[in-house]
């Protein structure tokens, strides 16, 4: 964008001596205070305007051009042409300022969203003990940081304790309870020895939380997650999944969704059911990848409205590392949505690497 005015020049110069004279398509440089104003400021646009004007004089003025005459220099059509495009100039900075306030607006935004989502959403460290992760976090929206979808891990005395939710909805309301929902697990996930007593106080943290803002829509304001905790002495991992997409281990190649279909209601909404939290075991062996994720990953759709199919893709690319699959599924769901995200997607990769074969002694020499 920064050489169109260049280029835009470049190409009246070729058509103007081509063309008869009374086609004097030097006229089109009124345009060009406007085509600077694309990707330039308030001074270069003036610069535009300058030349423009003083350009159309010359190629008026030029006997070469087209067999014209000097006398075309201050005819009445030309003369009208500089003003037009001193006009057009005055414009065209009026534009290039308005655009540059909107860009150093729009790049504070960006700053203060990058600073928000750090916060918010840090990184994940990619060690934990053994354990190697990797995170995966995209917003639909073309110039939104951060959403309603969230991820951590926290490594605490009891384990390492994973969480990924998804909060309903969109805008401040989701980020702002997303916010209290990941603050109420760093606190909790130290202090309760037990996983169904994590989401339990998590949950009556978001209860908490909805009671104070109050209106309509209180009983709405729920979220879907997994508490998930890998002990650090036992080869197991634990899930409490309240209405969140299952977890899936790829071992060996192999894909498992690890779903019992004892899932609780989404955080918010357990205290219309009252029922105590189910905890789910496996085994969680070295070699093995945990993958949790959002909805968005699933609800996916290609042109033809199919969802994405994510146990088939992952059979179908077998083990990978953290890093590589989650890259792997970032490119294929650009693919299988024509690069149009409809939802927010995150997603968390886990991986307890196999023990490395060690070497045996070397004999004595001799």
């Amino acid at each position: 964008m920064r050489w169109l005015p260049a280029l835009y020049v470049a190409v009246l110069l070729v058509l103007e001596p081509a063309t008869p004279v009374q086609w004097p398509v030097s006229f089109v440089l009124i345009a060009l205070p406007l085509v600077a104003a694309f990707a330039h400021g308030p001074v270069v646009v003036g610069g535009a305007t300058v030349f423009a004007v003083v350009l159309e004089a010359v190629l008026a003025g030029t006997p070469c051009c087209a067999g014209r005459k000097v006398g075309y220099l201050w005819d009445r059509h030309y003369v009208a042409a500089y003003i037009c495009t001193g006009l057009v100039g005055v414009l065209g900075m009026i534009l290039a300022a308005h655009r540059v306030r909107r860009e150093r607006t729009l790049a504070d935004v960006r700053f203060v969203a990058d600073i928000a989502q750090r916060v918010l959403l840090r990184p994940v460290p990619h060690h934990i003990g053994s354990l190697r992760l990797e995170s995966l976090y995209r917003s639909a929206a073309a110039e939104a940081r951060i959403g309603g979808d969230l991820y951590e891990a926290v490594p605490t005395r009891y384990g390492v304790r994973l969480l990924i939710g998804d909060v309903r909805g969109k805008g401040l309301l989701a980020v702002e309870t997303a916010a209290a929902l990941l603050g109420a697990f760093r606190e909790a996930a130290h202090d309760e020895p037990a996983l169904p007593d994590l989401a339990d106080r998590v949950e009556t943290s978001m209860n908490r939380r909805a009671m104070l803002l109050g209106g309509g829509e209180v009983g709405e304001r729920f979220v879907t997650a997994v508490f998930a905790e890998i002990a650090a002495q036992e080869p197991v991992i634990r899930f409490v999944n309240c209405g969140h997409p299952p977890p899936v281990r790829i071992r060996c190649g192999q894909v498992r969704e690890l779903d019992s279909g004892r899932s609780a209601p989404p955080l918010n909404l357990g205290m219309l059911v009252g029922e105590p939290y189910h905890v789910d075991t496996y085994s969680f062996r070295p070699g093995d990848l945990l993958l949790l994720y959002t909805d968005g990953i699933t609800e996916t759709r290609d042109a033809a409205g199919t969802f994405y199919p994510l146990l088939q893709r992952l059979r179908s690319w077998g083990s990978l590392p953290p890093r590589e699959l989650l890259e792997r599924l970032h490119h294929d769901l650009l693919d299988h949505s024509g690069d149009r995200l409809q939802d927010d997607i995150a997603a968390l990769a886990v991986c307890l690497p196999a023990a490395e074969p060690s070497l045996p002694p070397l004999s004595p020499a001799g």
